[in-house]
């Protein structure tokens, strides 16, 4: 054996000796809530959207973009980044969508899923449109937990950008 094989060898050991990583679990009990909760907006299905929440009145925290608030500043100069309203939740807005006229959708993209086998943070890009034009768009994060009926969202979290 030639001089620089014999000086690798420990190191190939020890490269070998390394745990490999484990690829990241694809998650399908998490993208199977994503499709329901897109596929719950365009149906107007009320019980299917709330079924998907650990509570039907779960945090729901709506963040005002930068130009966004200037724009809302102009009516209302009162108004904040980010303010708590017990009546933003998923009832509400499952509420608004099925009163509506007008035909509703969110589109995502750029789908990032952290954590492990019981709980997990949902980040996206997403789109909202009515009657098939946006209205607003921003990223959108969950925090879900995997309970004895499956991935339920426990907290949402939205920028929000007209």
């Amino acid at each position: 054996m030639n001089l620089l094989v014999r000086s690798c060898l420990p190191l190939l050991f020890l490269v070998a000796a390394l745990p490999v990583a484990a690829a990241e679990p694809d998650h399908p009990g998490i993208h199977a809530v994503i499709e329901s909760f897109r596929t719950a907006i365009i149906q107007r299905d009320k019980p299917r959207f709330l079924g998907l929440f650990l509570q039907p009145d779960a945090p729901w925290q709506l963040v005002n973009g930068d130009a966004t608030l200037a724009q809302i500043q102009k009516e209302r100069p009162q108004a904040i980044k980010a303010r708590y309203k017990a009546e933003n939740n998923p009832v509400a807005f499952i509420d608004g969508i099925v009163r509506s006229e007008r035909t509703s959708e969110e589109t995502f993209s750029n789908i990032r899923i952290d954590g492990d086998a019981d709980v997990a943070t949902v980040t996206f890009d997403y789109t909202f449109k009515s009657d098939g034009r946006e209205t607003n768009h921003g990223t959108e994060c969950w925090l879900m937990v995997r309970t004895q009926d499956g991935w339920k969202i426990t907290t949402l979290a939205y920028s929000y950008n007209r």
